[in-house]
């Protein structure tokens, strides 16, 4: 996946400035794709070039400025189902924490369970904003979902909506997966007599 085809997601469910854009990725598929609005800014024009999306000024402030406006046009759609049809490309991980992990006999054994308890927290956090992300999928409360289920035929809201709790299910399993991980790294300190 790319930051384009991030993007290219969101402005799929309605047209936004791009300080918009920016401000509902954070919140939205942000979940799933890190980017910085120093990235966003630039791939929306990029996009614009590309013939992606459409443009269009919109009244801002009250002195007469304006701000651009995308949205995604027929080429973009297409892109998006192009985007659905590929196979996933799979890279080569690079992997932190098992990078660390694998070396921890250079530290103490006070900054190796440091690590994994922060490790630990971390993952905790990221399985509440999940769970947090899945909550505001099944109540309601997830205002680019209930913009996207706006313009969706009624037949599909139940799809889109059960894929969005999917992806976010996920993501708890993930985070589940380092904290077990994180938590067995503490049972070996243990088991070496390093702690």
């Amino acid at each position: 996946m790319s930051l384009r085809n991030a993007l290219l997601a969101l402005l799929s469910s309605g047209p936004m400035t791009g300080y918009d854009a920016a401000k509902k990725f954070a919140s939205s598929v942000g979940h799933v794709w890190h980017a910085a609005n120093s990235q966003i800014y630039p791939e929306l024009r990029k996009m614009e070039r590309e013939g992606l999306v459409d443009t269009r000024e919109v009244p801002w402030g009250s002195k007469g400025e304006t701000k651009t406006e995308y949205t995604v046009n027929e080429q973009g759609r297409d892109a998006l189902h192009e985007w659905q049809q590929e196979p996933m490309s799979y890279v080569a991980d690079r992997d932190p924490a098992r990078l660390k992990a694998a070396y921890l006999e250079w530290g103490t054994p006070q900054s190796a369970a440091s690590f994994l308890r922060e490790h630990i927290s971390h993952f905790e956090n990221q399985r509440r904003l999940a769970l947090d992300e899945i909550h505001r999928v099944e109540s309601g409360g997830n205002p680019t979902l209930v913009r996207r289920l706006e313009n969706v035929p009624d037949r599909d809201r139940a799809k889109v909506t059960a894929f969005k709790r999917f992806s976010y299910e996920g993501r708890v399993l993930h985070a589940e997966a380092e904290i077990a991980w994180a938590k067995r790294g503490l049972e070996l300190l243990a088991e070496l007599g390093e702690i």
